[in-house]
């Protein structure tokens, strides 16, 4: 009796871990589910790499046309040390930062950056907002349950 019990349990087991770590291949993932009312994202750009600035714009953009997340996404964009070239006049991006403003993410300057540069504001592009210093940004917006994005 007991080894027929054995056995039974033995074959239990074999046939029982053959689906083991097999996925089932009869549903398409499609990405997590936007079940919340809103979403928040605070975009952080620290550096001045032409590539990295046109990638975290362009990051911006897929969010706010994502599908899941059309109209429930509240956006940030604050840029501090090497950054600040994002939000310099003498660079071209105007165009793309209109275009993001145009579609409400706000584009804020860390203070502490430009007081520490010797940059006016007047360098940078008058549709610019500016905040204290952009690691208090990234704390506060932290706690307050935005996510925060650093591509």
């Amino acid at each position: 009796m007991k080894k027929t019990q054995f056995l039974l349990v033995v074959m239990a087991l074999c046939f029982g871990m053959q689906g083991f770590g097999q996925r089932d291949n009869t549903h398409t993932f499609h990405g997590a589910e936007a079940t919340l009312k809103s979403y928040k994202a605070l975009y952080i750009l620290d550096q001045s790499d032409e590539k990295k600035m046109k990638m975290v714009l362009r990051n911006i953009n897929n969010a706010l046309e994502d599908p899941r997340l059309k109209g429930k996404l509240e956006v940030e964009l604050v840029a501090f040390a090497d950054g600040v070239e994002l939000f310099k006049k003498s660079n071209s991006y105007d165009t793309l930062l209109t275009n993001l403003q145009k579609k409400g993410v706000i584009l804020a300057q860390c203070e502490n950056t430009i007081k520490e540069r010797k940059i006016s504001k007047e360098e940078l592009w008058p549709f610019i907002s500016y905040v204290p210093s952009g690691n208090g940004e990234i704390i506060i917006r932290q706690y307050q349950g935005w996510a925060t994005v650093h591509p």
